[in-house]
């Protein structure tokens, strides 16, 4: 049995955002199995000191540094045409090291993390080749485009419409094509005419993220309310913003002390500018989210634009919080009805101002969101059906007429 080459957009640790926390659990998942070789970009300087912590799941390791401006990507998209979203990934020195790989190393399988890294594929691969495209980039532009205006939505349908070209044309080479929800697999094969497509959901860790392990704790005299997310992604900007403007006065109005934290890294000029509003906290990058969780009278994840399954919830139901989420937030998660969903801005406020008024009602739904995730969510449970295309025929192994 050869190696397995893993491609990833953005090195897999430490596992303390979203698309890390999945990419390092299926590297390590595939790594009880397989020799792992690892080509992935970093973007953070810190995230270069990380490269020994991946050597026990990984036989060779090559961390490529990716500097590319925005503006940069842009011009090299119009010059190119091609998305910007893949050429702000197009690097001399990741292919070299990828070169590199396949030169030196029986690889039987390429396994690629993120769309941007499907531009390395051979041309016509010999490998097998298990492409996590995670969500439908493509639709996530064409949703930008629809609630922006002039150039901005101009830039995000040639996006929508380059990428959409660019995921067809990747799912048709490779062998299967992985989305983190049914809803988006559905939407995938529906809009491409794929047929490999299959759905392997995010999990959760719940040792880490248990009520009762032994954390920082964040000290709350009022009721508080929380979001956790990386705080520099457009839907969690929008999602904050929508949140203070419109639902956090309703619920002012009944609880006048209560605070609202908005926790998470990189936060941008106008999610600061948020904390300058009565009641709002801002805390940037934190140790450990778990305090802040714990903490939490209700944890809400307004996000009015959501793909796939959402971590900050699971990561809340485990934490046995009571939570309130929008449609889009709550579509890809099985929560079982332990999470209050509010469609509108009256549903929500309601929700909120609820669990708020009812302790013990919040703490009981709490408890049944973590039992939920523990029975539905656990890591290995999610990634079992990477082990069955992984024990399928190579391509070259197929006989003329069978499969691709």
């Amino acid at each position: 049995m050869g190696d397995i080459l893993f491609l990833s957009h953005r090195i897999p640790f430490p596992p303390d955002r979203g698309d890390k926390i999945r990419s390092f659990n299926l590297l390590k998942h595939l790594s009880k199995r397989h020799r792992i070789h690892l080509v992935a970009f970093a973007d953070d300087a810190r995230d270069l000191k990380q490269k020994s912590a991946l050597t026990r799941y990984t036989a060779s390791r090559s961390i490529v540094w990716r500097d590319q401006s925005r503006f940069v990507s842009v011009v090299q998209s119009i010059f190119q045409n091609r998305p910007a979203s893949v050429t702000a990934f197009s690097s001399d020195s990741a292919r070299q090291a990828i070169d590199d790989v396949m030169g030196r190393h029986m690889i039987d399988t390429i396994f690629v993390f993120s769309g941007q890294m499907a531009q390395y594929l051979p041309p016509q691969p010999r490998q097998r080749v298990i492409m996590d495209f995670v969500d439908m980039d493509s639709a996530k532009f064409a949703a930008y485009a629809q609630s922006s205006r002039g150039v901005t939505r101009w830039m995000m349908q040639r996006e929508a419409s380059l990428l959409f070209q660019f995921e067809r044309a990747v799912a048709a080479k490779v062998d299967a094509s992985l989305f983190v929800s049914e809803a988006e697999a559905d939407l995938f094969r529906t809009r491409t005419g794929s047929k490999a497509v299959h759905v392997v959901e995010n999990g959760i860790d719940t040792d880490y993220f248990d009520p009762t392990t032994i954390f920082k704790q964040v000290e709350a005299t009022e009721a508080l309310l929380v979001f956790t997310g990386q705080m520099d992604y457009r839907p969690n900007i929008e999602a904050v913003e929508w949140f203070v403007e419109t639902i956090f006065p309703h619920v002012r109005l009944q609880y006048p002390k209560v605070k609202f934290a908005i926790v998470g890294r990189n936060p941008t000029d106008a999610v600061k500018a948020l904390g300058k509003t009565a009641g709002v906290i801002v805390t940037g990058e934190v140790a450990d989210v778990r305090g802040w969780l714990a903490a939490a009278s209700v944890v809400v994840a307004p996000l009015r634009l959501a793909r796939g399954v959402q971590n900050k919830v699971l990561e809340a139901m485990a934490m046995a919080r009571p939570v309130v989420a929008s449609g889009p937030a709550a579509e890809g998660i099985d929560h079982g009805d332990t999470v209050l969903v509010g469609h509108t801005v009256g549903e929500f406020a309601d929700s909120v101002i609820g669990l708020l008024r009812d302790p013990d009602r919040a703490m009981a739904l709490g408890k049944s969101a973590r039992q939920q995730v523990k029975s539905r969510y656990g890591w290995s449970a999610r990634l079992a059906v990477l082990d069955s295309l992984l024990a399928q025929p190579r391509p070259t192994d197929r006989k003329p007429g069978a499969g691709r």
